[in-house]
C-alpha cells in the first residue's frame, strides 16, 4: 500500500511525486513513455517558478538552471504590428528533453518508486485506490492523475465546446544568433512561438531555436507549412536547417479545467490544458503538482481525512491557478475579432508597454 500513486511522469506528476517523498510520503510513480524524449512543448518555464523548479531538482541536476537560456523579452507579431515588453525577472528557455529526464532521475534520489514503460488502465475505489496497469496492480492511499491531455483515464469531451480543432508541432532549428526572446507570431490559422534553446550532455547546438505552434487542423499538418502562414515568420525560417525531428500532438482540448475526480486529485494537462501562447504551460504543471502534494499532506499525517484534502486541493486550485486559464481564454475570444476591431487595441498596446507588461503578468 502505497500513501501516493502518481500517474504520469511530467512536471506535474514529478513535482507532487518529490514534494510528497521528501515529506515522508511513501510515493509511486507511474509514467507510460521512457525518458529522454521530445515532447510537444514551448519549453518556456516564467520566472514565477524558476525556483520551484531550482528546488525539486536534485542537485546532481542543478547544472540544468544554470544552462538556461535567460529570456527577458516577449515579442508579439500580428496585424503587421510588433508589440515588445520586458519579462522582469527574466524567464528561462529549457529543453523538456533534458527538463523532464532531470525531473525523473530527481524523484528517483527522493525516494519515489519511479517506474517507466507502463500504462494506467483503470482505476477502482475512491480511497483506498486499486490501479490496475500494464504491470500490473498497485494500491495506494491517494492518487494523483498528471497523465496529460488524454489518456484512458480522462474523460474529456471530443472537441472541449470548441468547434475547432487544434494540432500541435514543434522541431528544433539551427538559427544562427537568435534573439534573446520569445516570439509570438499570430495568423488566421493559429500562432507559432519561437525561441533559443539549447540541449545539455553533449547535445548542445549553437544557434538552437524551438518553433512550436498551435493551427487548425484543417489548415496545415506540418511545420513548414505553419511557417509560411507568417510573412515575417515566412522571412525569418528561410535560412532555417532542422536539428531535431518534427513531431506533433492532438487535438488540443480546450475546457474549464477540472481539479478533482472521485477523489482523485488532476494535475497539469490533466486538470485542465492552458492556452500555449501565455507560456505557463509548465509553470501551472509544476505548481499543481506541488498544490497536490501540499493538500495531501495533512492525511498522510493523520490530521486530516482524504476529502478534506481533496477539497483543499480543489480550492486552492480555483484560488491561485484557475485566474490564469481564464485570462488566457479571454485573449483567445480577442484573437478571434475581425482586424478592425483588434486594430485600435494593438495600437494602444504599441504605445504603452506598461500596460502590455500589465496583460503579460495577469498570465501568471
Amino acid at each position: 500500500m502505497y500513501d501516493l500513486i502518481v500517474i504520469g511522469g511530467g512536471p506535474a506528476g514529478t513535482s507532487a511525486a518529490i514534494h510528497a517523498a521528501r515529506g515522508g510520503a511513501r510515493v509511486l510513480l507511474l509514467e507510460r513513455g521512457k525518458f529522454p524524449r521530445q515532447k510537444v512543448c514551448g519549453e518556456f518555464v516564467s520566472a514565477e517558478s524558476l525556483g520551484l523548479l531550482t528546488s525539486l531538482l536534485d542537485s546532481a541536476y542543478r547544472a540544468l538552471m544554470r544552462g538556461a537560456v535567460s529570456i527577458p523579452l516577449v515579442r508579439v507579431f500580428l496585424d503587421g504590428r510588433t508589440l515588445r515588453t520586458k519579462i522582469t525577472p527574466p524567464a528561462a528557455s529549457i529543453a523538456r528533453f533534458d527538463l523532464d529526464a532531470a525531473l525523473w532521475a530527481s524523484a528517483q534520489h527522493a525516494g519515489v518508486d519511479a517506474q517507466q514503460a507502463v500504462t494506467a488502465h483503470s482505476v477502482a475505489g475512491t480511497g483506498p485506490f486499486r490501479l490496475a496497469t500494464s504491470a500490473g496492480e498497485f494500491e495506494g492511499r491517494a492518487l494523483v492523475n498528471a497523465s496529460g491531455r488524454w489518456s484512458k483515464l480522462n474523460t474529456l469531451p471530443a472537441n472541449g465546446g470548441e468547434r475547432e480543432k487544434w494540432l500541435g508541432l514543434k522541431a528544433h532549428f539551427a538559427e544562427p544568433f537568435p534573439e534573446s526572446s520569445v516570439d509570438l507570431y499570430f495568423f488566421d490559422e493559429g500562432y507559432c512561438g519561437v525561441q533559443p534553446v539549447t540541449l545539455q550532455d553533449g547535445h548542445s547546438h549553437r544557434g538552437r531555436v524551438n518553433a512550436c505552434a498551435m493551427v487548425r487542423a484543417d489548415s496545415a499538418t506540418k511545420l513548414p507549412e505553419v511557417l509560411a502562414f507568417h510573412p515575417a515568420l515566412r522571412e525569418r525560417s528561410r535560412s532555417w536547417q532542422v536539428i531535431s525531428e518534427p513531431i506533433s500532438t492532438s487535438p488540443l482540448i480546450f475546457q474549464r479545467p477540472q481539479p478533482t475526480k472521485d477523489n482523485v486529485l488532476m494535475a497539469g494537462d490533466a486538470a485542465g490544458f492552458v492556452d500555449p501562447f501565455v507560456g505557463d504551460g509548465i509553470s501551472l504543471a509544476l505548481r499543481s503538482g506541488r498544490l497536490a502534494a501540499q493538500s495531501l499532506a495533512p492525511y498522510f499525517a493523520g490530521a486530516a481525512s482524504l476529502g478534506q484534502s481533496v477539497r483543499e486541493y480543489h480550492r486552492g486550485y480555483e484560488e491561485t491557478l484557475l485566474p490564469v486559464f481564464r485570462t488566457s481564454c479571454w485573449i483567445r475570444q480577442a484573437l478571434r475579432w475581425p482586424k478592425m476591431a483588434r486594430r485600435p487595441v494593438l495600437s494602444v498596446l504599441e504605445k504603452s508597454p506598461a500596460l502590455t507588461r500589465q496583460l503579460v503578468r495577469s498570465t501568471r
